[in-house]
C-alpha cells in the first residue's frame, strides 16, 4: 500500500500563494512514488493579492483555501481538519504565500509568527516522528518551529547570481538552526528530526533542475515514511 501524504498549500500563484510548478512537481513525484495524497490549506484570508501580470498589488481579497482549490482541482480540505495520525508524511511546497499566509516571514523575517494550524500540523508530525518535506521558502517554517533543526534553502552566498535570497540562510542560522548548502537538484535530510528540504525556486535554475530537486525531496520523504 502506498504512503499516505498530506500536501499543504498556501494559495495559488508564486507572489501571493503556492508556487504552482513546485506544487505540481511534488504531486507528480508523489504519484510516481505510489503515494496516496490529500491536499489541505488554511481557511483564512490572504495577506495580500498580487496581479501576476503586472507584479503589483491588487485591490481585492481572496481566501487561501478557495485559491488553493484551483491547484487541488477542487479536492481539498481545511487544514484545521488534518489529523496527523491519518498520514505517514506531510509536504509543504513553497511560494510567497508560505511567507505571507502560512507565516509572517515576508514582513517579520526571523521574528515571524506561524499560523496556528500550520504550527499544530508541524508539531503533530514531528511528535509522531513522521517526515516533513519542505521546499523553496517553506523550510523557514521548520526553522521557526524546531530550533536546532537542519534545513537548506540552497546556498548562503549569492553564487554566480543564482541565489538572490541567500540571506535567508543567515536568518535561519540566527534562529539557532543549521543551514546546509545544497545545489538546486539536491535535498538535505535532517535524520534526527525527519525533515527533508530542497531549495527549488530559491535558485535561478532551469525548470527541469527544480523539478528534479523536488523529486529528491519527495523520494527521501517517502523513504522515511
Amino acid at each position: 500500500m502506498g504512503k499516505r501524504v498530506a500536501l499543504v498549500l498556501a494559495g495559488c500563484g508564486v507572489f501571493d500563494g503556492s508556487e504552482i510548478h513546485e506544487a505540481s512537481a511534488a504531486l507528480v513525484h508523489l504519484s510516481r512514488g505510489g503515494a496516496e495524497v490529500k491536499i489541505f490549506a488554511p481557511n483564512i484570508e490572504q495577506r495580500d493579492v498580487v496581479n501576476h501580470l503586472k507584479g503589483s498589488p491588487a485591490e481585492e481579497k481572496r481566501n487561501v483555501l478557495v485559491e488553493s482549490a484551483r491547484l487541488a482541482r477542487g479536492n481539498i480540505q481545511d487544514l484545521a481538519e488534518l489529523k496527523a495520525d491519518e498520514f505517514d508524511a506531510v509536504i509543504f511546497p513553497g511560494g510567497f504565500g508560505v511567507a505571507k499566509n502560512l507565516c509572517s516571514w515576508a514582513v517579520d523575517g526571523k521574528n515571524c509568527t506561524v499560523n496556528e494550524h500550520v504550527n499544530a500540523t508541524l508539531q503533530a508530525f514531528h511528535s509522531a516522528k513522521k517526515p516533513i518535506g519542505l521546499c523553496c521558502i517553506s523550510p523557514v517554517l521548520a526553522a521557526k518551529v524546531f530550533p536546532g533543526c537542519e534545513v537548506t534553502v540552497g546556498q548562503d552566498k549569492n553564487v554566480d547570481g543564482r541565489f538572490p535570497d541567500a540571506e535567508t540562510a543567515s536568518a535561519i542560522a540566527e534562529l539557532g538552526c543549521k543551514h546546509i548548502c545544497k545545489n538546486v537538484n539536491e535535498s538535505h535530510v535532517d535524520k534526527a528530526n525527519k525533515i527533508v528540504t530542497t531549495c527549488a525556486f530559491m535558485c535561478k535554475a532551469p525548470l527541469h533542475e527544480i523539478f528534479d530537486g523536488i523529486g529528491t525531496m519527495v523520494q527521501e520523504v517517502l523513504k522515511l515514511a
